[in-house]
């Protein structure tokens, strides 16, 4: 880990754009975790809400430099184009990109798939961060509107999600849902709205990602069984602990 701490990028600014277009405004209401704004719910736990917990008392700069080495690897063509994840919490993700050569256009601006996948990373985290540890996503499509041209400076995406909607991502084993994302071009000094990206997102069970691959029917009933069973088992288990203890407790006395 000390290795990953050697070179740490500036700390990068997050402003984002007063004016933005009514849709997207609504979605950003409910801002990531703050003391004016707390969330109520607690994260879900999987591999990437882990990372979190285990990086949280580091300072922001070796913390968002530690998971941009570790998503990187996650997701192995997104750590090639050196994205970095500056905000990374189950009610909002913000990555950015700085404009460096290889991820110019031919008027040297960050070229437009760079954008999308900007959008498409932010989007997939926040949706990742409050998946259950026994589903998958999968992106189904996107709409992004290249109304205006980008500056030659630095580029970031802000995917932000409301307790409701993580609510609503938890409490359905299989669905779908269409996460905005702002792009805030931060060199821009255009009072015109900034340029947003629709992302859908799917998620489905692992068992019917693997049966579907195998070319196998997916049982829902049989997934739901094993679910249940795997509950049961946790609850023998604890109260064959807690028999245990209780006669070792007897036994010394």
């Amino acid at each position: 880990m000390s290795g990953l701490l050697n070179k740490l990028p500036s700390k990068l600014s997050t402003k984002i754009p007063a004016k933005l277009p009514e849709k997207i405004s609504d979605a950003l209401t409910p801002q990531a975790n703050t003391p004016s704004n707390p969330s109520s719910l607690k994260p879900v736990n999987n591999q990437f809400t882990k990372l979190l917990s285990i990086t949280k008392y580091l300072p922001t700069a070796a913390r968002s430099t530690i998971l941009s080495k570790a998503f990187g690897k996650v997701v192995p063509y997104v750590g090639t184009t050196g994205v970095y994840y500056e905000t990374v919490e189950p009610n909002q993700v913000v990555v950015s990109l700085n404009n460096n050569k290889p991820v110019q256009n031919h008027i040297g601006s960050i070229h437009a798939v760079a954008v999308t996948l900007l959008a498409e990373t932010a989007t997939g985290f926040i949706l990742g961060l409050n998946l259950p540890s026994d589903r998958v996503l999968l992106i189904k499509s996107y709409s992004v509107n290249f109304y205006r041209p980008l500056k030659k400076g630095q580029v970031a995406a802000v995917a932000t999600l409301s307790d409701e909607q993580r609510s609503d991502i938890l409490d359905t084993p299989k669905g779908e849902m269409v996460i905005p994302c702002i792009i805030n071009d931060r060199e821009s000094d255009s009072v015109r709205d900034p340029i947003t990206v629709e992302m859908t997102w799917a998620w489905i069970p692992k068992a019917e990602l693997e049966a579907r691959r195998q070319g196998k029917p997916f049982d829902k009933a049989t997934d739901a069984d094993n679910d249940n069973k795997t509950e049961t088992e946790t609850e023998t288990e604890t109260e064959t602990e807690t028999e245990t203890e209780n006669l070792s407790s007897t036994d010394n006395k």
